[in-house]
Formats: C-alpha cells, sequence, structure tokens
C-alpha cells in the first residue's frame, strides 16, 4: 500500500486547518463529553468540568512539547532554547504529555478539592481514546513511521522515503482504542471504579505496555542513541509501567 494522503484538511485564506489539529481536537472533544457523561452517572457536580478541561489540556500540551525538547533532542533545543516555543513546527511526545496531564489533574484536585485518585481513574479513560485519536492522525501525516518489513499489509509512506514500513501508528493506535474499550466495559459493567487508583493501574499497565511493545518496529524518534538495547521511548514507558503494576498491587492489597 502506499500512502501519500495530504495532511491539510482545508485552507480558507490566510487560515489553514490541519487534519492533525482536527483529530487533537476531536479526541479533546470526546474526553469532556466522556467526563462530563461519568460525573452524571457518579451524581458529581458538572460546574468544574469545564476548568478541569483547562487544566489537563495545558498540561498536555505544555508537557508534551517540552518532553519532546527535552526527551528526544536535547542537545538542539538546548542550544536553540527559543525553538522550545516554536510549538507549530512539530513535535510532540506523549510521555510528557501524560506527566502534565497528571500535574494538572493534581493541580485542579487541590483547588477543587476534589479527591486525586478518583481524577485519574476518570480521565485515564478519554485520555486511551486521546491516544487512539492521536496516533491515527500520526498516520494521516505520515509521522512516527514503523521500520523496514515485507509483510503484505507494509505500508509505503510517500512523503518519507519508498521502502515499505510497518504502519506502527496504525498499531499502536488499535492498541489505545482496545485499552479504552476495555477500561470503559470495566468503569461500565464492575465495581472496579469504587476501588481507587484500580482504573489507571489497569490503564498505564496496558497503555504503556503497548507503547512498550510497538516500539521494537518503529524508527527511532530521538536524535541520539543510548545503547541499551531499548530506544527512548521504551525507556521512558517503563516508570509508567511499573507505577501502574504498583497501582494495580495497591488496590489488591487494599481489598484485603
Amino acid at each position: 500500500m502506499h500512502w501519500n494522503f495530504d495532511p491539510v484538511l482545508f485552507s480558507l485564506g490566510s487560515i489553514t486547518i490541519y487534519w492533525y489539529g482536527a483529530l487533537f481536537a476531536l479526541a479533546i472533544i470526546s474526553g469532556y463529553h466522556l467526563v462530563k457523561y461519568m460525573f452524571a452517572r457518579e451524581n458529581r457536580s458538572q460546574n468544574n468540568i469545564d476548568t478541569l478541561l483547562t487544566y489537563v489540556v495545558l498540561g498536555v500540551i505544555v508537557g508534551a512539547r517540552l518532553g519532546h525538547c527535552f526527551f528526544y533532542d536535547p542537545q538542539y533545543y538546548l542550544s536553540n532554547p527559543l525553538k522550545i516555543l516554536a510549538i507549530w513546527e512539530g513535535g510532540l511526545a506523549s510521555h510528557g504529555g501524560g506527566l502534565g496531564a497528571m500535574l494538572g489533574i493534581f493541580l485542579y484536585s487541590k483547588k477543587y478539592r476534589t479527591p486525586f485518585i478518583w481524577l485519574l481513574d476518570r480521565i485515564s479513560i478519554p485520555t486511551a481514546l486521546f491516544g487512539f485519536f492521536v496516533r491515527g492522525a500520526n498516520f494521516l501525516n505520515s509521522e512516527i513511521i514503523g521500520a523496514k518489513t515485507s509483510v503484505p499489509w507494509a505500508v509505503v509512506f510517500e512523503r518519507v522515503d519508498n521502502l515499505p514500513r510497518h504502519p506502527a501508528q496504525l498499531y499502536e493506535s488499535i492498541g489505545y482504542l482496545i485499552v479504552f474499550c476495555l477500561l470503559f466495559g470495566l468503569y461500565s459493567k464492575t465495581k472496579l471504579k469504587e476501588r481507587a487508583g484500580a482504573i489507571v493501574g489497569v490503564f498505564l499497565t496496558l497503555a504503556f505496555t503497548v507503547r512498550f511493545l510497538v516500539e521494537f518496529i518503529k524508527e527511532p524518534q530521538a536524535a541520539y542513541s543510548l545503547g541499551l538495547g531499548l530506544n527512548t521511548g521504551q525507556l521512558l514507558s517503563i516508570p509508567f509501567l511499573l507505577l501502574g503494576l504498583i497501582a494495580l498491587g495497591l488496590t489488591v492489597i487494599r481489598k484485603k
């Protein structure tokens, strides 16, 4: 399969809307309505959901940008610090976005006196859906490409080169969609949501297992090599994965 998708959704005069931005916005809107649904289902006040969205989105964008700059190409950005602000040039890292989202949720929880772990459990569900949309957008943009392969479903990203490659973005996107469906099912059909930390534990464990495994068939994203047999994305995934396992372990201990 040859892929040469136009990343521009439409242009109107000097205004250009990109598919990446449209899917990013769709992810945020979907997450917003999903959180509203969960708050209503649990008889929680919806008065400050707009504020919660602001805290989370700002945390994601700032964290993802800083993560990209300092996790993947620190030498360049430390030499050109003003380029850190040039977010329109591209470059967002999901690990940094995750840390930024957690910080935003923490600050919100302190200001509005809402349990931090309770919020993490709920926000983790639309976060998995967010990953589905963003990795789909990466596929449309022919970025974060997979390694060379001869599998029948290989994709030639013509905007990159003429080599058949794994559609790694789609693998990851589908993985996150499966995680989202599982989390939403656990939330809707079981009592797991009543055990603080259980849902976010499942999310961190599964989502970062997906990320860790797909990294094996991705082209390296970092501008440097660690020489450790694992790439930067995998090493950054390990702490999140361990945190998920710890959260699940604590829920089991507390139940006993």
